[in-house]
């Protein structure tokens, strides 16, 4: 059996962390049906395809194609400074608030 590509090996687990399987993804983004399975044995994406699953699944293209080592949240980041200060601010708020939700309900759940 050929071992996978690092690529089809990385696109892989975008898809199981998404409990998702290859043929959904196709569908989801138009492709046809088993045209990931291509990348399995080293077969490389066009830029376009590579470009549209780093975005459906908010990882790089670096970190698909293995020129990076772990995932990383550009996207996040990039809408992160594309807002302004308020923008920010509001973000906090909602930050700080769901996070002592969270420790709230973390407590809760330990003194039972």
């Amino acid at each position: 059996m050929a071992r996978e590509s690092l690529f089809y090996h990385r696109l892989r687990k975008q898809i199981e962390s998404k409990n998702k399987n290859f043929n959904q993804i196709e569908k989801e983004l138009g492709y046809p049906r088993n045209s990931l399975n291509n990348y399995k044995t080293g077969v490389e994406p066009s830029g376009l395809r590579l470009v549209e699953l780093s975005e459906y699944f908010e990882v790089s293209p670096s970190y698909l194609i293995g020129k990076r080592e772990a995932v990383e949240s550009e996207i996040s980041e990039k809408n992160f400074h594309s807002l302004n200060f308020e923008q920010k601010m509001e973000l906090y708020e909602i930050c700080q608030s769901w996070a002592a939700t969270q420790i709230s309900k973390s407590n809760e759940t330990n003194n039972k």
